[in-house]
């Protein structure tokens, strides 16, 4: 069951009108931060994102299944059945033995997966898949909120390397 806190923040998400994805987004952040609390682990960072997708699915975030090609049937039934769910009033209540062999398996995977280098290694790819186009939007959306956090300008990689350079 997600925490109280992020689905008000998803809702929040959706009354200013961002997408299924970025609400969905609030889901697998809480994952991730259960695995590095250590509250439970994931076999790999995909499998934790899977878990924080199906988890929005589940609390009624309009994130349709993936389209065909995408993912294989078997995710893609999954997270079909998750969104219906999520749709539909609940009627029944979890299976308690049920979620505690879940829980149970979850604790013997690793802590790797939240890393931060390993959430790079899974985000470079997909971002590389999803080509230049899309990349470049996403940075000039990203641009607004780096100046409203305060990040200095050209970035703080960029940042750094002039001044070491300056320095040599």
């Amino acid at each position: 069951m997600p925490e109280r806190e992020t689905i008000e923040r998803a809702h929040e998400d959706a009354r200013e009108g961002k997408s299924p994805s970025t609400q969905a987004g609030e889901f697998v952040r809480e994952q991730m931060h259960h695995v590095r609390e250590g509250r439970h682990g994931a076999r790999s960072t995909k499998q934790a994102i899977a878990i924080g997708l199906s988890k929005a699915r589940r609390a009624g975030v309009k994130l349709a299944a993936p389209r065909e090609g995408t993912a294989s049937s078997k995710v893609r039934k999954q997270a079909s059945r998750d969104y219906r769910k999520g749709q539909s009033p609940s009627s029944r209540k979890p299976s308690a033995s049920r979620s505690r062999a879940t829980s149970a398996a979850l604790k013997g995977e690793g802590r790797v997966a939240a890393s931060r280098k390993s959430l790079a290694r899974q985000a470079h790819p997909a971002a590389r898949r999803r080509g230049s186009v899309a990349r470049h939007r996403s940075a000039m959306k990203a641009g607004p909120y780096e100046k409203e956090q305060g990040a200095p300008p050209g970035g703080t990689q960029s940042r750094g390397s002039r001044s070491s350079r300056a320095a040599g």
